[in-house]
């Protein structure tokens, strides 16, 4: 008969995996990538040449001067929406370039 008392959910397994060997926040900052489109829309994800987090600062390039400027007006909301949609505080800046 097989003990089953170490049995865990892979999800378990996985977050184990990923805390052991420090990719827990590489998995997250691929999540606020990924949720960048549904947080601010289309039109502004077409104007979005490059996305990558850093030490929780998202950095954002925009091929846009005047999207540029509106977007650092609103860089808090912004950082509120994305972390709200992971349902976790990842990042806690947003830099536009």
């Amino acid at each position: 008969m097989v003990n089953r008392n170490n049995d865990k959910e892979l999800k378990e397994v996985l977050e184990q995996l990923f805390k052991a060997y420090g990719w827990t926040e590489k998995m997250d900052g691929v999540k606020v990538i990924n949720s960048w489109d549904n947080v601010v829309g289309g039109i502004i994800a077409n104007h979005t040449t490059n996305l990558y987090v850093k030490n929780k600062i998202l950095y954002v390039k925009l091929d846009s001067s005047v999207l540029r400027n509106e977007l650092y007006m609103e860089r808090t909301n912004l950082v509120k929406k994305l972390n709200d949609e992971i349902g976790k505080k990842v990042i806690n800046e947003i830099v536009f370039n």
